[in-house]
């Protein structure tokens, strides 16, 4: 009768004072050590550049972590001596092209596999999925083969000029297709209901109907981490832009112009190096930021 009579919280409290105690969580302990040291790791060198960044010329030569004093008139200067204006707009519109150009090209690529039936249709997404495999390094000289001989063609048509070397066809067109974007896009487009396409159906629409109002909407997430890698990839390009546009820079994007003012003062200003490359990453900082729940998401 008295431990019925004991209130809910006493008994609670002499429950957990009867259960063993385990020992100290040492794993989760060196799981969080391990985490921070490495989050520490990866963030050093964006810190250091920052802090250089600030800085005075005298300071950067010093060796010195933190600066006594800001100097924003370095991203000015940065700026205008690098005329990295004129590589930033160059950067905006190849990465408007590819971005643009990927969403058309593999969200239908993506929807024909999850979601359509027709001959060899397994066989061609294994081949797709085999080019993974493949490093991005390697398939620099067949594509620049190709652009050529495309280029070559096109000069029958358009002059001695053409339209692909020096210019944004050859930049954009052989990255609107990724193997990766439509595997991600396919195996979200899978799990889609097969309930919603027999609605879909009773009401009449086709496939593209069902594509465009049904599975894109129920598909942010995925597709903005498709965008947000193609805003990447097309952010940082180099090699290529060095490729296919040799002399001409009215198409190179801001990694060449970084690179090309990091050259001509490879002797100095070190800290107008950092700004500029501040500069080139707050495109890529930013646009996660603004994305980051569809990313983490998709």
């Amino acid at each position: 009768m008295a431990e019925t009579t004991r209130s809910i919280p006493d008994i609670q409290r002499r429950d957990q004072a009867e259960l063993p105690r385990g020992p100290f969580p040492w794993v989760k302990v060196l799981s969080y050590t391990a985490l921070i040291i490495g989050m520490l790791i990866a963030l050093l060198p964006f810190v250091w550049m920052i802090n250089w960044s600030l800085m005075g010329l005298s300071e950067v030569v010093q060796g010195r972590f933190i600066p006594s004093e800001l100097h924003f008139e370095n991203y000015v200067q940065a700026w205008q001596e690098g005329n990295l204006q004129q590589f930033t707009w160059n950067s905006v519109r190849i990465t408007a092209i590819i971005i643009v150009g990927r969403l058309l090209f593999c969200i239908p690529a993506a929807y024909a596999f999850a979601r359509m039936r027709f001959v060899g249709r397994n066989v061609i997404f294994a081949l797709m999925l085999s080019t993974l495999m493949i490093p991005d390094i390697v398939t620099l000289i067949p594509n620049f083969l190709t652009v050529t001989w495309i280029s070559r063609l096109s000069q029958n048509i358009f002059g001695p000029s053409g339209i692909w070397i020096n210019n944004w066809p050859a930049l954009t067109i052989p990255f609107m297709a990724s193997a990766f974007s439509i595997f991600l896009l396919r195996q979200f487009f899978a799990q889609i209901p097969q309930d919603l396409w027999d609605a879909a159906r009773i009401d009449g629409a086709g496939h593209v109907a069902f594509l465009l109002r049904v599975v894109i909407p129920l598909s942010k997430a995925p597709i903005m981490t498709v965008v947000t890698f193609a805003f990447i990839g097309a952010w940082n390009m180099l090699i290529w832009p060095l490729m296919v546009v040799p002399s001409d820079p009215t198409w190179r994007p801001i990694a060449h112009g970084l690179a090309q003012f990091t050259l001509e003062n490879n002797t100095g200003y070190f800290h107008l190096q950092m700004a500029g490359s501040v500069i080139t990453i707050l495109p890529v900082l930013a646009l996660y930021f603004v994305a980051q729940k569809q990313f983490t998401e998709g």
